[in-house]
């Protein structure tokens, strides 16, 4: 197979989607691997390291996706990427489709074969594609959230941990997915009060078990939200319903009862945001306020710290992209379950539900592909 690795061009995304150690696995089982001229530099990998590997550099992402089978990206393809994209072409990438109609509707247009890391799915429900980035951005929330309470950035001016005679920042989590339960670990760790929100009973028993004492668990419904956010000083929306829109815990309305210089962080603006006033933002304009509220939403967290994510990103997508390149989507999908629910979009078709679902479209049942 032909793969095709384009540069990351939304707003500094410097990760990449192969390393030249994925490069080199791809080439030895005799496929092609051609990356763009200084893809992999954001993420500190040289175009000779490429080549060393055995890929091809080409200069342009035209000549990129012109010449390539499957193309292996990081985030969705944006507007300028859409008219490269050619039929019978499969994407392997992050798309959250649900958060953004026009992408959905350009990626049926285009007749492409659309299999997105996030809904790829184990037998357990878990999400090994979404996992490593998860646990980056978890992280990440309460790194941020941190330094936006300081004053001069416009937060309450609380330090999270606080020091000896003062109490610490209150920290609250809405949801203990894989998310909310590193951002859970990251703040008791500096110090923070911290509480996290799920409606699993289950979940909350075992986070219970494994956390530190300064962390305390809570059902989450909207009266205790309510209640919950007049203390928080950072709150992080952790919530994901895989593969569609992530409901609104948080409203417009709720914000009056906050502090002034809290900080909300909404580490599910991929998927449309937990928090109903969340907008996408971007790493060179990552705050506003509204109602003295601090908003962080960057829609591509791990893109800031790129080394780590793209290293942690490739060591979970590469057993599914040598499977895909060995044997094509179809065949690949068929011996692999795990692949079927992470085919969102096929010959015009959108064959994940809640895609469908969320913007009203013609659904139809992904077995009408993988039926020989």
């Amino acid at each position: 197979m032909i793969i095709g690795v384009p540069k990351e061009i939304k707003n500094n995304e410097n990760r990449v989607a192969l390393t030249p150690a994925g490069a080199k696995e791809l080439v030895k089982r005799g496929h092609s691997v051609f990356v763009q001229h200084t893809a992999g530099e954001g993420s500190g990998f040289s175009d000779d390291q490429y080549t060393e590997a055995g890929a091809a550099i080409l200069p342009t992402i035209e000549d990129v996706y012109a010449i390539a089978e499957m193309i292996m990206k990081v985030k969705e393809p944006i507007e300028s990427e859409y008219k490269l994209i050619k039929e019978n072409q499969l994407l392997f990438t992050y798309f959250h489709f649900a958060s953004y109609e026009p992408l959905t509707k350009a990626m049926v247009a285009s007749k492409s074969i659309c299999l997105a890391y996030e809904t790829v799915e184990k037998a357990d429900r878990s999400l090994p594609l979404l996992v490593p980035m998860s646990e980056v951005a978890g992280r990440m929330a309460i790194q941020k959230g941190a330094n936006y309470l300081e004053k001069p950035l416009g937060g309450r001016g609380i330090l999270l941990g606080g020091v000896p005679g003062t109490l610490p920042a209150k920290v609250l989590i809405l949801g203990g997915g894989i998310v909310g339960t590193q951002a859970a670990w990251m703040a008791a760790g500096l110090g923070a009060d911290v509480t996290i929100m799920d409606v699993s009973l289950p979940r909350m028993r075992y986070l219970a078990d494994v956390m530190p004492a300064n962390v305390k668990t809570m059902m989450s419904n909207e009266y205790n939200v309510r209640e919950m956010i007049k203390d928080a000083d950072l709150v992080v929306g952790a919530v994901l319903i895989p593969g569609a829109k992530a409901p609104h815990l948080i409203t417009r309305d709720m914000l009056a009862d906050m502090k002034k210089g809290a900080v909300l962080v909404d580490v599910a603006v991929d998927q449309g945001g937990c928090i109903e006033t969340c907008k996408p933002t971007t790493h060179e304009n990552p705050t506003y306020v509204i109602d003295d509220v601090v908003h962080y939403c960057v829609a591509n967290m791990p893109g800031a710290v790129p080394y780590t994510s793209t290293l942690a990103l490739t060591n979970a997508t590469l057993p599914y992209a040598i499977q895909l390149a060995d044997k094509g989507w179809k065949k690949a999908a068929q011996e692999n379950v795990e692949l079927i629910p992470g085919l969102n979009v096929i010959h015009g078709d959108i064959v994940y539900k809640a895609v469908a679902d969320a913007f009203n479209l013609d659904y139809v049942p992904v077995e009408k592909y993988l039926v020989d």
